[in-house]
């Protein structure tokens, strides 16, 4: 099972500890549509993420990863399995975050996303690419994050986050497809 832990030292920054940090408990994952999966891009900051983010009070994991893949993508899905966790331990912002990662495919796609307003001002569109080229766009954009406009508290550092966590969660299915690993 994949277990990422993501530190300041793997994003560019010298490490801090945690003192008393913010959490926030996330599901999200790699959701398949035909062969191709999901990638939610935010062209104005350059950046390219799997879809997927916080749970909300009363929320089970599956049902905010159902909820977060539906408003991000427009789909309906069925989780096949969770493919682990990840961890990310921002000691620059004091923060904390566990992701429950999952496996998914559509079964119904309503083509209508529901963005947030910060989402829209940052150009969020959906994509849907191969495997090979959602790990490209995830690797290759690490170094060429723009800031967001809509939030002065969302910075490159807390993107440099979200693109490893990304990025490790789809070398991790990418090993279980290639025989290395087992679900």
């Amino acid at each position: 099972m994949l277990h990422s832990i993501i530190k300041d030292e793997n994003v560019g920054y010298e490490n801090k500890d945690l003192h008393n940090p913010r959490k926030r408990i996330s599901a999200r994952g790699i959701v398949f549509k035909d062969d191709n999966i999901a990638l939610f891009y935010k062209k104005n900051m350059n950046e390219y993420k799997l879809p997927g983010g916080g749970v909300e009070e009363g929320e089970n994991l599956e049902e905010a990863f159902k909820r977060e893949v539906l408003e991000e993508t427009g789909c309906k899905v069925n989780i096949l399995t969770k493919l682990g966790i990840t961890e990310e331990f921002k000691g620059t912002a004091n923060f904390y975050q566990l992701s429950h990662v999952y496996l998914a495919k559509v079964i119904d796609d309503t083509h209508k996303l529901n963005l947030t307003e910060k989402e829209k001002t940052e150009g969020g569109e959906l994509l849907w690419v191969t495997l090979e080229q959602a790990i490209n766009l995830v690797r290759n954009c690490f170094d060429k994050l723009k800031p967001s406009t809509y939030d002065e508290q969302e910075n490159i550092y807390a993107t440099r986050f979200i693109i490893k966590r990304d990025l490790s969660i789809l070398e991790y299915y990418k090993s279980i497809i290639n025989g290395n690993e087992v679900l």
